[in-house]
């Protein structure tokens, strides 16, 4: 079983790389997003999760752990195969993915080619749940951010998110934006006062 391949990049296709490891030229398919880091003739290391079937033996490669992780899961929902997954992780970063996740952000989620509002809506139910444990360097936010997405967040919080989102930001700029400005403000301040530190934090 390869779980992971350190080689030097021989070659990089539109969808794929060919890794040489000793002479040996293993052919993986990769996200956009891990291809992006790759280039020809450096070292590279990527963790692979290996595909068998009666007419097919592929190798998928990630330039992290948690890249590899999220393409398991989004593989357990149903409708998603290894393309979509790919294609998810292509348009979306881990983190992006989970915070997405957490907020119900079809739009954002349905951004991926091949994933329409049905596929999005199935990967948010099915993964809420999961996305917490891998999300990586959105762990800190994920917990309000979930908030936000069941409805459960303090009024206050709701509030200035959705002013924040009216004036033109993301969904998840906002949330970002009222978590720095709760640190700042206290957890007891009201909207008003989270969105104008909230746009404080924005304007960094």
């Amino acid at each position: 079983m390869i779980g992971k391949l350190k080689g030097v990049i021989d070659e990089i296709d539109e969808d794929q790389v060919l890794v040489d490891v000793h002479g040996v030229c293993y052919a993986v398919a990769c996200s956009a997003r891990t291809l992006s880091k790759l280039t020809v003739g450096e070292a590279a290391v990527l963790f692979i999760e290996i595909y068998v079937r009666e007419d097919q033996f592929r190798l998928f490669g990630f330039a992290t752990h948690l890249e590899r992780e999220w393409f398991r899961l989004l593989q357990g929902v149903q409708g998603v195969g290894a393309k979509v997954a790919l294609a998810v992780l292509s348009t979306l970063s881990p983190s992006e993915l989970a915070n997405a996740i957490a907020l119900r952000d079809m739009a954002m989620v349905s951004r991926a080619p091949g994933v329409g509002k049905r596929v999005a809506e199935r990967i948010i139910t099915e993964l809420k749940a999961k996305a917490p444990a891998f999300a990586g360097e959105a762990q800190a936010t994920i917990g309000l951010k979930q908030e936000l997405g069941e409805g459960v967040a303090p009024a206050p919080v709701t509030d200035a998110v959705s002013a924040l989102t009216n004036l033109g930001y993301s969904r998840d700029q906002a949330a970002n934006a009222v978590m720095g400005a709760l640190k700042t403000a206290g957890e007891g301040a009201d909207a008003a006062k989270l969105i104008r530190f909230g746009l404080k934090e924005l304007a960094r």
